[in-house]
């Protein structure tokens, strides 16, 4: 009888375990995923893209956030890595100013490119609203974490600061 009770006590603590563990935050794919959906509804809707636009312009908005995602990484890895290399201020300051300058005109690059690709597969008027709406999303996107995180400290919440 024991045995069983110890059984019993164990599956459900098992279940127990696992409900905790699926109620926790999503990993950080999981919200970065539904940003992205929720991005892509924002933008269907600003654009206002009927179907067979849509089907068009998806595929190249896709490419040009993965060039976009790419090169934001590889400047962030390069800020990591002048992180670590000797030098004085002076020459760390000319080094960020130079890659800093690279960056931009290297998304720069990317834009123009994919200005001239939205315009292949959009009306004028619409593809040049992509940008617009992005910046839009993004700006509305950081509004609400700032709420929550003001949220969070008015209720006495842990605040976390980023590094």
């Amino acid at each position: 009888m024991k045995r069983f009770n110890f059984k019993i006590i164990g599956i459900v603590l098992l279940m127990l375990t696992s409900a905790i563990t699926q109620a926790q935050k999503p990993t950080s794919d999981d919200a970065a995923e539904k940003i992205k959906n929720l991005q892509m509804q924002y933008l269907s809707q600003k654009l206002n893209l009927s179907a067979d636009e849509a089907e068009k312009f998806w595929p190249v908005y896709k490419n040009y956030t993965k060039e976009v995602e790419t090169l934001i990484a590889e400047r962030h890895n390069r800020r990591q890595q002048d992180r670590t290399l000797p030098g004085d201020a002076d020459d760390i300051a000319k080094r960020n100013m130079d890659n800093d300058l690279g960056y931009e005109k290297r998304m720069y690059d990317i834009r123009s490119r994919y200005t001239n690709e939205f315009q292949r597969v959009l009306p004028a008027r619409k593809a040049g609203a992509v940008f617009k709406s992005e910046r839009e999303f993004r700006t509305i996107m950081l509004n609400h974490l700032n709420n929550q995180r003001l949220n969070r400290i008015n209720q006495g919440g842990n605040f976390r600061k980023r590094p």
